[in-house]
């Protein structure tokens, strides 16, 4: 039912930034906790960053706390992670998640989010 498009992956040095954005739609009038979530190669999903409906309360990994930031459109049912001081280990898939069933908590748990967008590649070069 509600579907997630993740865009601006891509190829950076080290050093650089780079801003994913995650579209959802399919769900009109709704409320969603959302996510970012990366798996780099050969390891498991792990949560980056997630907001609360209202953006009131946010969540940062300790590896991208200071250079990262989460933040939503909801009038355009967007997600945004800026991503500044890329380091090549921050190099993974990326992934969005919403979960509708919240209204204004942050969910980190990937095992809650039932909607997912195929992912796009950060690759940070050194």
């Amino acid at each position: 039912q509600v579907q997630l498009v993740e865009s601006g992956g891509g190829l950076v040095q080290a050093g650089g930034s780079l801003r994913l954005s995650c579209a959802a739609s399919g769900r009109s009038f709704s409320t969603y906790a959302m996510g970012w979530f990366r798996q780099p190669p050969g390891k498991e999903r792990e949560i980056v960053a997630a907001i609360s409906w209202y953006g009131s309360n946010t969540y940062y990994a300790d590896s991208v706390k200071g250079r990262f930031t989460i933040s939503r459109d909801n009038a355009k049912n967007t997600v945004f992670l800026q991503m500044n001081s890329l380091k090549p280990e921050d190099t993974a898939v990326y992934y969005c998640a919403a979960d509708p069933t919240v209204f204004n908590i942050v969910v980190t748990d990937r095992n809650q989010y039932p909607y997912w967008g195929q992912g796009t590649q950060v690759t940070v070069s050194s």
